[in-house]
């Protein structure tokens, strides 16, 4: 293995973008290589330069970024190259899974049409035919529960997670040699998750591909990668194997980024906090039933079954279950962008069943929602100052106090306030996720829901955005509603867990009596597929299979 000529090696490395009448640099000297079968982790903080670093490669900086130094492919200097020659690399021999699907997915195109066209492109003699055929069994491959549908289905069509495999499979369908893999898990579950870094490590054993993964998730690259380097500030802080830097790492940043890794157990057993007598839920659901209405050959579907649920004022209820579950449906069912069939849905007293506009304009205002994608649902025409300023300004706010109040919030979720006046692409997938949890946050909400809220954030940010709803919501006793994959999460923030499975909740109750007592198999499945941020596991089950 280590006699192989590296596939993909970078020396010197350095990106640099345009930026207010000068260059910035993102990345400075950096250096790796990775060989046939390997898997090279890239971590480091949000804006640390890991993702500009690995697009560069393929030339995917936009228009102000610049890239020097050498990267070559099999020998081949990338750096330079023509565009003809970059397009032609492109997919067949370095593939992309992107951080953010549904920025990356065409909107206008079925899932179907874009995994064809991406065969056909590369594989000139090939048929529509076989290249559908191929197309299903990559989406069968990726564990889609109904590929024929999926082939069907337009990206806003499917769950989050769903759309993060149909990615997968476009990226994986013509075996490149080197796939680039950009938080490939984020907005996965944690069983599907599990399938999903089996399914790279069989194509890399299979293959021999190699591949760069770029995460902030410690037990995603304590599960797959075989050498890792952390980046701080754009600059290689160190490199070495996974196991020996999980097992003492050198830099005082790595040691930092380590002991911010949330995982199962981490917090300690806790009485569950009691409830103030006398005192409402804030969230009510009672009986609901959601169902998707009928859309010309596709039938209805009932989305959400007979869910019953309530969340009292400073109280997190962590909403649990894979892709597809129903769990953001209803996250978005509570905030009124989803109508419900049946049953009852109540926010702070007020029925939110067939209300008014105006009505329901008044209840939001009380409601803060964090979404999944911080990509799309930020506009990409304003600067970011103005995106969380748009709820005090449909809330009648004035300019001076709107000028202060977004300044608030961007010291709570620790960005510049310089960055008001940047636009979203200009900032890294974590930082834009900050944006978005400041603009939740805009009118000190009753109940906040919180969908992915930390899905794009290293750890070490992570952990502080937690401590920081955990501050304020201990200040102002919003009730939460926390939609997440990521058990480690939600057990660190939670109260009560519910989980979901087919859009049924099958399981609630303390988050002790979920995560350390499960009654149900699926419940026990979710934990069982948590990956370890400890290479020490991995090497103990290899050894095991060997």
């Amino acid at each position: 293995m280590e006699t192989q000529n590296p596939i993909i090696q970078a020396q010197e490395l350095n990106v640099d973008f345009w930026v207010d009448g000068q260059w910035v640099m993102a990345a400075s000297g950096v250096n790796f290589e990775v060989r046939p079968g390997q898997v090279l982790a890239i971590v480091g903080e949000s804006g640390s330069g890991k993702s500009t670093s690995a697009m560069s490669l393929l030339g995917l900086l936009p228009v102000n970024g610049r890239s020097s130094g050498s990267v070559k492919l099999k020998g081949e200097e990338l750096i330079g190259a023509t565009k003809k020659r970059l397009r032609e690399i492109r997919g067949n021999d370095i593939a992309v899974i992107f951080q953010e699907p549904m920025t990356a997915l065409n909107p206008v195109y079925t899932i179907g049409f874009q995994i064809v066209e991406a065969l056909q492109v590369h594989f000139n003699t090939m048929t529509k035919a076989q290249a559908k055929k191929r197309a299903l069994e990559l989406l069968k491959m990726v564990e889609l529960p109904d590929p024929e549908k999926a082939f069907n289905s337009y990206p806003h069509q499917l769950s989050g997670g769903q759309r993060q495999r149909a990615m997968i499979a476009q990226s994986i369908s013509c075996d490149p040699m080197l796939l680039i893999a950009d938080e490939p898990t984020t907005a996965l579950d944690v069983t599907v998750q599990a399938e999903i870094l089996e399914l790279m490590r069989n194509l890399n054993q299979r293959l021999q591909s190699a591949i760069i993964l770029i995460t902030h998730d410690m037990g995603v690259v304590a599960e797959l990668s075989d050498h890792m380097i952390v980046m701080k500030d754009g600059v290689v802080v160190e490199t070495g194997t996974t196991y020996d830097t999980f097992k003492n790492p050198k830099h005082q940043y790595t040691r930092d980024l380590l002991a911010a890794v949330p995982h199962l157990g981490k917090v300690q057993v806790s009485e569950p906090k009691p409830r103030p007598q006398g005192i409402k839920p804030t969230l009510i659901l009672e009986n609901v039933n959601i169902e998707y209405p009928k859309r010309g050959k596709v039938p209805a579907f009932l989305a959400v079954k007979d869910a019953s649920l309530e969340i009292y004022p400073g109280e997190v209820l962590g909403l649990v279950g894979e892709s597809g579950s129903g769990k953001t449906t209803i996250g978005r069912a509570v905030v009124g962008l989803v109508p419900i069939k049946s049953g009852a849905l109540e926010i702070s007293g007020m029925s939110m069943v067939g209300v008014s506009k105006e009505d329901l304009m008044a209840a939001r205002r009380n409601i803060g929602i964090v979404f999944q994608d911080p990509g799309s649902s930020l506009n990409p025409r304003w600067p970011i100052g103005q995106s969380i300023a748009e709820p005090l300004l449909l809330a009648g706010w004035a300019q001076d106090q709107r000028t202060n109040r977004v300044s608030e919030l961007l010291d709570l979720v620790e960005l510049p306030k310089t960055y008001r006046n940047r636009y979203p692409h200009e900032l890294s997938g974590g930082q834009r996720q900050r944006v978005g949890i400041a603009r939740a946050l805009a009118l000190s909400p009753k109940l906040l829901v919180a969908d992915e809220p930390t899905s794009a954030l290293d750890v070490s940010v992570q952990a502080r955005v937690l401590e920081l709803l955990q501050q304020i919501q201990k200040e102002q006793q919003f009730a939460t509603l926390f939609v997440s994959h990521d058990l480690a999460v939600i057990d660190l923030l939670s109260d009560r867990i519910a989980v979901m499975q087919h859009g049924v909740i099958v399981e609630q109750g303390s988050k002790e009596q979920i995560l350390r007592n499960p009654q149900e198999d699926y419940t026990k499945k979710l934990i069982a597929a948590v990956p370890v941020p400890d290479p020490e596991v991995r090497r103990a089950a290899e050894k095991t299979l060997d």
